[in-house]
């Protein structure tokens, strides 16, 4: 029930609309209840007034005795069609606004869910796949509707049972009780089947979110699958997913089917005896044939909506198992959250200390131990190790996308912990190894971290980056769609805009990460030469496998082994023989 409280309590918001539709539903089913009564009138009243000369016919107190009876008989034709046209337009109104309400909490609902995936920590995602988050936010999501259509449903068909209990007691009581005795043996069936159904519906979740992580992660890679000739095994393995999804929607459908088999037996059971009875009621004279064929429509009234709750019963079913996927999401504790009491960091010398940093990205795992380390105000540095030795790690610890396990990172003296993330990110640029961009043009992928820059700024960073001439040469210019993930653009371009990015935010602090990996030689020593006048004055962590390009910089940091191996210049560190000299050396650097 938690669930089911929690789902409907997003609906707060939108509670005043909901009551003037449940109103007018109200309303609604009065007048369903009224529909078969003008037929009724025919038979009873109208036509046995035919055989009597004089007839007294009255409808609603209004006396009918001077009109003739084919009159009447139109009169009543008129108010079939009158009370079918009235209810359906309530009905169609009605409908639109509950639409309308549910449509605007799965906006919610998705949009919270967005917003909190891109408010929890790398470590969150680093455990997840990325196609499944996907998956809550397009689709699980879309079960809050069904909660509260199926909610509006329960509402609707409660009141029309209890209603239409209410008109078929006072034209026969007898054939009313009979008619809810088969309310118990519903119940039981949807009982025995909800769980069951609930728990088909999740693995139905689960196999699609694998779906669309196999095609997402197939077309993605799309030019290495083909440069390795494995479709075949690419589309086998989408095979296999898909048919997993297949088994399981094929289990869920025969169990719906046998049970709604029981439901509609029971109810075709309960229907024939009513007939039976109702008919030796006529036959005795304790019942109206109008009055049957009233009970009858009535009776239609009474079981659509009991066999149509049990499919509500399952489908609320189904849905919690994605409104409790969306959930998940949402009741994640962000573990690298602003403390109540941050600052917001206004600006920074760039002063970054280390002291007695540990962190591993699980328990069991530690990447880096013990790490002390003072980077002096724009001062720059290079980290440099073999794979796995944490230079990235350490890097991430910096914006704070981790925190670390043990120890603190200092930033002018204040824990980064003791700071907004929003505030401390401000104050640093980040060029990241592998670029990425968004579907969108490269104008306002460059302007990604700066939005209000002017034509001018982003020029200006794109020439310090050597990307002006080949965005010139882009059919529209800086107006260019990069196409999915930059995927119009070569990688040295990519890169180039992600540099052209950090140019133009201008932070104190710069972090690069393999700024350069991807440019040839020739490129690579005109940016690093540009680069040598955005480090000037500004905090810069760099790391690189290519030693000739940090060997000159002021203070190399070697990691290994979880910790600092050597810190000094490239000269001095060359000097020692040690780990750093080894790299040198490998390099070809050493003569």
């Amino acid at each position: 029930m938690p669930i089911y409280r929690r789902a409907l309590a997003y609906y707060r918001p939108f509670l005043a609309p909901t009551l003037v539709a449940v109103a007018l539903t109200v309303v609604s089913i009065g007048l369903g209840l009224l529909r078969p009564w003008p037929f009724a009138f025919i038979i009873d009243r109208v036509l046995p007034a035919a055989a009597t000369p004089e007839h007294q016919l009255a409808v609603l107190g209004y006396d009918l005795s001077a009109w003739s009876l084919p009159s009447i008989v139109l009169l009543m034709c008129v108010m079939i069609v009158a009370l079918h046209l009235l209810n359906g337009l309530l009905n169609l109104f009605t409908g639109i606004m509950f639409l309308r309400v549910g449509l605007q909490a799965v906006l919610r609902m998705r949009t919270e869910i967005y917003a909190c995936l891109h408010s929890l920590p790398l470590k969150f995602h680093d455990q997840r796949r990325s196609s499944d988050s996907s998956f809550r936010v397009a689709y699980d999501s879309q079960s809050i509707q069904s909660f509260y259509s199926k909610a509006i449903f329960i509402f609707q068909s409660t009141f029309t049972i209890g209603s239409t209990f209410a008109v078929m007691w006072r034209l026969d009581a007898h054939l009313t009780l009979l008619s809810l005795a088969v309310i118990p043996f519903m119940v039981a069936t949807m009982y025995f089947y909800a769980q069951r159904i609930r728990h088909e519906s999740t693995t139905i979740a689960e196999r699609e979110s694998a779906v669309l992580t196999v095609a997402q992660e197939g077309l993605s890679s799309i030019k290495m699958v083909q440069a390795f000739g494995r479709e075949e095994y690419e589309v086998a393995q989408f095979r296999t997913s898909a048919r997993e999804s297949l088994d399981a929607n094929l289990r869920l459908n025969f169990i719906s089917m046998k049970s709604s088999l029981i439901i509609s037996t029971l109810i075709a059971g309960s229907t024939a005896v009513m007939y039976f009875v109702g008919s030796r009621h006529v036959l005795d004279g304790s019942l109206r044939l109008g009055e049957l064929i009233w009970i009858s429509s009535l009776v239609l009234m009474l079981y659509q909506p009991l066999e149509a709750l049990t499919y509500v019963a399952w489908a609320l079913e189904g849905a919690a198992a994605g409104v409790k996927r969306c959930f998940e999401v949402l009741d994640k504790e962000d573990e690298v959250k602003d403390s109540p009491t941050a600052l917001a960091l206004a600006s920074t010398t760039g002063e970054i200390v280390l002291e007695n940093v540990a962190f591993g990205y699980t328990p069991e795992t530690t990447i880096l131990s013990g790490v002390n380390l003072r980077i002096a105000p724009g001062q720059t540095v290079a980290f440099v190790g073999g794979t796995g030795a944490g230079k990235s790690t350490l890097l991430s610890l910096i914006p704070r996308f981790y925190d670390p396990n043990a120890g603190r990172v200092l930033l002018d003296g204040h824990d980064l912990r003791d700071l907004t993330k929003k505030s401390l990110r401000n104050q640093i640029s980040i060029v990241l190894q592998d670029t990425l961009l968004f579907s969108t043009t490269i104008r306002e992928n460059i302007a990604y971290g700066r939005p209000d820059a002017t034509e001018e700024q982003i020029i200006e960073a794109a020439k310090r980056a050597q990307a002006h001439d080949f965005i010139m040469a882009q059919p529209d210019g800086y107006k260019s769609q990069v196409g999915e993930r930059g995927g119009h653009l070569s990688v040295g371009q990519r890169q180039r805009i992600g540099i052209a990015r950090a140019f133009l935010k201008n932070a104190p602090i710069l972090l690069l990460d393999e700024p350069t990996s991807a440019l040839d030689p020739t490129t690579e020593a005109a940016i690093m030469e540009t680069m040598q006048e955005l480090m000037r004055g500004r905090t810069t962590l760099i790391i690189t496998h290519r030693i000739a390009t940090i060997h000159d910089v002021e203070k190399i940091v070697v990691l290994g082994q979880g910790g600092v191996l050597e810190v000094g210049s490239g000269p001095e560190l060359v000097a020692r023989g040690g780990a750093y000299a080894a790299l040198y050396h490998s390099a070809n650097l050493g003569g």
